[in-house]
């Protein structure tokens, strides 16, 4: 059975506190692992939430700020430690190459699996898998900064009243769907499309126009709201978003499921992101996140 989940193993801005990791998200998709954002201790992160480095097939770097990349050198030693026997590929800004190579190598260790390097430098297509397309989308941050958006296959879905209408069944109906013609039946006559599902990932970031192409129709939205709406002006200064301004987001984009996350120390009620959300407008589902949660996909629509 295929599992889709988020595990959220850090969710401080700029410096973990006594209740709050630094960055770090792993999206457990089928058999396959994508890590975002492996800030400082993210390896003991991993750890607690029975998190292993063989769960590790992808790591996503939106930026070179510490508080989401310092975890790379802990993580990358452990792939190599626990000998990964499957590829490693590791996407980050281009522009940031030098802090990359300075991580992978902060130290000394044997290095026995290959991390591949793909690091990102315009919006588009980053890997096509039979089971998601990785894409990538510029934001606005005093950095080089890219969010990522993860979109599975549409598919189809068949519809039992259309087959027996038809005579299709048995064997027949696993032969329309190789073939898409039986006995002049097609395969649109007997299905209807199945949207596959779309999860966005979006760190440190003002509004701009990749926020709102890589929030546009996921089903789980990953996004930061280091402040609160009355600090608007502080976000604006530092390039980040407010609890309201990722809510309005993720409500024009229709959303499903928001996440709301990377909080300010300055902030001790996180009930309050969820109010300023509610205010702004969001219906659908709702997650202020804290370490060690686990968020699954939603139910396909």
């Amino acid at each position: 059975m295929s599992v889709r989940e988020l595990v959220v193993l850090g969710t401080a801005s700029q410096v973990p506190t006594r209740h709050r990791n630094h960055n770090g998200y792993l999206l457990r998709w089928d058999g396959e692992g994508l890590l975002f954002d492996p800030g400082e201790g993210t390896q003991r992160q991993m750890l607690r939430a029975g998190v292993a480095a063989h769960d590790l097939h992808r790591i996503c770097v939106t930026h070179f700020h510490g508080d989401h990349s310092l975890g790379l050198a802990g993580v990358i030693q452990r792939i190599n430690l626990d000998q990964v026997p499957h590829p490693v590929t590791a996407h980050y800004p281009r522009s940031g190459q030098r802090f990359f190579e300075r991580l992978r190598y902060s130290t000394a260790y044997r290095e026995t699996v290959g991390v591949t390097e793909a690091p990102v430098d315009a919006d588009g297509t980053l890997a096509t898998t039979p089971s998601y397309t990785l894409e990538a989308r510029l934001l606005s941050h005093p950095v080089e900064s890219y969010g990522y958006r993860v979109v599975e296959p549409d598919g189809r879905r068949m519809l039992p009243e259309r087959l027996a209408a038809h005579g299709i069944r048995g064997a027949d109906v696993g032969r329309i769907q190789r073939e898409g013609v039986l006995d002049g039946v097609s395969l649109d006559d007997v299905s209807e499309t199945r949207r596959g599902q779309r999860f966005a990932f979006v760190m440190d970031t003002r509004l701009c126009d990749g926020v709102h192409a890589l929030a546009e129709g996921a089903d789980l939205l990953v996004i930061e709201s280091t402040f609160l709406d009355e600090d608007e002006r502080l976000a604006v200064d530092h390039g980040h978003l407010t609890a309201g301004q990722a809510a309005r987001a993720a409500r024009d984009a229709g959303v499903r499921h928001l996440v709301l996350t990377h909080f300010s120390q300055r902030y001790t009620e996180p009930e309050e992101f969820e109010r300023q959300a509610r205010a702004a407008g969001f219906e659908g589902e709702l997650t202020v996140a804290h370490d060690l949660q686990r968020v699954p996909m939603p139910k396909r629509r």
